[in-house]
Parts: structure tokens; C-alpha cells; sequence
């Protein structure tokens, strides 16, 4: 019953509102790596540490660091060793998505994770993963479609 009310509640809501509800059931990877890519957009041409860019976001420079890992694997986020070192975009503001940075550090459906043993001798229980791919797909396809719409230059324009 419960699976029913959440698919009532995800058809009902307008996209800014699903985009709310779907990022409050999600981990907080994406928004360390929104709030790292935004400070490295508002200054593209500067090297930041991850010990300056986790004192923004109040994190250990561990968690920084692993997240700029991620995003430097998919191209959005260069580095440098050294003293003068740090990072900063690895591509044109103008041409980065919300959508990447989403993708590059996502690591659970947005709904979240289904129950990896459910009963197989329950009439649901046997064949309830195989409805919840699909209604997890196609959640997460809506909200990727949704973020490919938003790029991080106009994201940043709302901190000016």
C-alpha cells in the first residue's frame, strides 16, 4: 500500500517540488558536489584546496576530496599538486549541467534502495523488484531530464 501512495505523491507534485522531495531521499554527495562545483565556478580561473572548499561546506577535506576525485574521473574538475596546487573546472562553465555533476556522484536510485530478499512466496513479495526497476528508472530518468535543463552558470548566478 505504502508503494502506492509514493507513486500518487511523485505524479501529484510539480518537477521543482519533486526535485525537493527527491533530493531529501537522496545522500548528501550531490549537494558537497554542487556547492564545490559552484565555488570553483564563481572563480574558474583560480586553484581552490580541498581544505579552503570543505571550510565552505563544514566537512572534512576527506569528503572534499573523494567527491573531486569523482569529479575530476568524468572531466569536470581539474587538479594539481603541490603549493600552488588545488583545482579548479576542468571544462567551460558555460557547458557543464546540473545533470553531470548529478551523475558523476550518484550512487542509489532516487527513491532509494529496494529490499533485497523480498518474500518469494508472497503474490507480491515475488515480483515486487522487477515493478520497482521500472518505477525507479523512470524516476530517476525524470529527474536527470529535469537537471539536464539547469546549468551550473545560471545556479551560480543566484549567489551574485
Amino acid at each position: 500500500m505504502k508503494i502506492f501512495s509514493i507513486l500518487i505523491v511523485i505524479k501529484s507534485v510539480t518537477i521543482k517540488n519533486f526535485h525537493i522531495f527527491a533530493s531529501e531521499m537522496n545522500n548528501t554527495r550531490f549537494s558537497t558536489a554542487l556547492h564545490i562545483m559552484t565555488i570553483l565556478g564563481s572563480k574558474p580561473e583560480e586553484w581552490h584546496t580541498s581544505d579552503w572548499l570543505a571550510g565552505s561546506i563544514n566537512v572534512n577535506p576527506v569528503i572534499v576530496r573523494k567527491e573531486i576525485s569523482v569529479l575530476r574521473e568524468v572531466g569536470l574538475v581539474e587538479s594539481k599538486k603541490g603549493k600552488e596546487g588545488g583545482t579548479r573546472l576542468g571544462k567551460n562553465l558555460n557547458q557543464i549541467t546540473i545533470a553531470e555533476i548529478y551523475n558523476a556522484v550518484k550512487n542509489s536510485e532516487v527513491l532509494g534502495k529496494k529490499n533485497q530478499h523480498p518474500n518469494p512466496q508472497c503474490e507480491v513479495g515475488k515480483v515486487i523488484n522487477q515493478h520497482l526497476d521500472l518505477l525507479f528508472s523512470e524516476t530517476d530518468e525524470v529527474v536527470v531530464n529535469f537537471l539536464k535543463e539547469k546549468s551550473l552558470k545560471n545556479f551560480i548566478e543566484q549567489f551574485k
